[in-house]
């Protein structure tokens, strides 16, 4: 019998990080970010996406645990709190699951591409 196997202390259930297990997805957002409550947001830097959180740049520190709102493009404001915070970067966990394909949808409604984007092709 191994000297452990009687152990049932299970280290991920104390590690956030461990437990998630949604996907997510690597992009690039501009996001309205504030303490839950407050009036006054600031702009952050969302990293990456998934239905039930997402990482952000921020400015300044903020404690774990901290209940914040953060405005999805797409989506609107989303309620959750700090799972994980370090260097210049937080963890968000949502309070309620979200679609993240809604983030990556167009923000425009235009019927036709814009005629800049078209590449110039030369005449021969």
């Amino acid at each position: 019998m191994d000297q452990f196997s009687h152990d049932s202390m299970n280290f991920a259930d104390e590690d956030p990080a461990a437990q998630r297990n949604d996907l997510r997805d690597s992009l690039f957002l501009v996001a309205q970010f504030r303490i839950a409550g407050s009036r006054e947001s600031e702009q952050v830097r969302v990293r990456n996406l998934s239905a039930g959180g997402l990482m952000a740049e921020v400015a300044g520190r903020i404690d774990q645990g901290t209940a914040v709102e953060i405005e999805v493009r797409g989506i609107g404001w989303v309620a959750g709190r700090i799972a994980w915070a370090t260097a210049g970067r937080v963890g968000i966990a949502f309070d309620e699951v979200i679609d993240p394909i809604l983030a990556r949808k167009p923000v425009g409604n235009g019927t036709k591409t814009p005629t800049f984007t078209k590449p110039i092709l030369p005449l021969r």
